[in-house]
């Protein structure tokens, strides 16, 4: 049996990267596509994936990846993180749509299956919890950068049904909801917080640490992505992929503490203060992950303390990582 011809975009970023080494590990032929340097760490990718650096919204960049003979695309590049939302809104909206369409228009010539990640950022604040794939959506004004990217997002998903439908592109998307693990850049709940406690500083807790987020180990999304490209019955379809143990922003740091033996002092963070107006927080942000369970038999797997140990022990053992910027940002998917 001839190994699977992947391609990932967006594979030296967290999510990505360890796609591409799940994919290594079993067999199949990968090529990263992204615009940056794969991570330090990343020794299976340098040794064993083709590496082409380029844009997303560069149609000829990714003719040289996406090749006749491919047979799946995983989409995973795209712009994300709240400093990036309120920094780069343009580069946002131009990478998350306008990339998206280039990768669903390159897949659809050579005939390769598509996985589009998504994110749990699409509902918006929708305070109706938890969220089904088929949920409202609800949002706030265009004149804030915050719901740029869930704009985007969303009209990637649009587009990604659409091709489906007129084109018959086997397509289907996935939505993660707070990823989180090694790799990830230190502008998140979790990754922020543990690198900062590595770091000799105190954890942080936003707005008073009351928010709840479902928090979802990489490994297990990863998990869910290889099933949504390989399930006879995915095509066409969306799907949560995220934990549904509900935790406060602020139990979460708490843990973090403890788990690093960084003690119990903390630094309150107003994020309106630090990110201005233009930002607004989701109070509850849940999936309900069960079509995923049902279609795809998959489940977040990993508890959070687990975890958040794995991630600690690899953040201990990966220098490059902790000497990192902190970038004092919040929120997003994760990925």
């Amino acid at each position: 049996m001839s190994p699977v011809r992947a391609v990932v975009t967006g594979g030296s970023g967290f999510v990505g990267s360890h796609l591409v080494e799940r994919l290594i590990g079993r067999g199949d032929e990968v090529t990263v596509f992204d615009s940056g340097p794969l991570p330090d760490d990343q020794r299976l990718a340098r040794e064993h994936a083709r590496q082409v650096r380029g844009d997303v919204r560069d149609p000829d960049g990714l003719a040289e990846a996406i090749t006749r003979g491919v047979d799946v695309v995983y989409h995973l590049a795209a712009v994300v993180g709240v400093d990036q939302y309120l920094a780069r809104p343009l580069d946002v909206i131009d990478i998350n749509f306008q990339g998206t369409r280039n990768v669903l228009e390159r897949a659809a010539a050579v005939g390769a299956r598509v996985v589009v990640a998504s994110t749990s950022e699409v509902f918006g604040k929708n305070p109706d919890v938890p969220w089904s794939e088929e949920a409202d959506r609800v949002l706030g004004p265009t004149s804030a950068d915050r719901w740029t990217y869930s704009s985007a997002k969303a009209l990637a998903e649009h587009l990604t049904l659409a091709f489906g439908r007129q084109h018959g592109l086997e397509a289907t998307i996935v939505r993660y909801f707070n990823a989180y693990g090694p790799r990830q850049r230190p502008a998140f709940v979790v990754s922020r917080n543990i690198h900062r406690a590595l770091n000799g500083r105190p954890v942080v807790v936003y707005d008073r640490g009351k928010q709840t987020r479902c928090f979802t180990f990489v490994g297990d999304a990863v998990e869910g992505t290889l099933l949504a490209a390989s399930h006879p019955a995915a095509a066409g379809e969306t799907f949560n992929l995220g934990s549904m143990e509900e935790t406060t922003v602020g139990d979460a740091a708490g843990l973090v503490a403890a788990l690093t033996g960084a003690g119990t002092t903390s630094v309150a963070v107003d994020t309106r203060a630090e990110l201005g107006s233009g930002y607004e927080d989701v109070p509850r942000r849940i999936p309900d992950s069960g079509k995923a369970r049902r279609v795809l038999g998959w489940e977040a797997g990993t508890p959070l303390r687990e975890g958040l140990a794995r991630t600690i022990a690899w953040a201990r053992a990966n220098p490059w990582w902790l000497a990192l910027p902190d970038s004092g940002a919040t929120g997003g998917d994760g990925r």
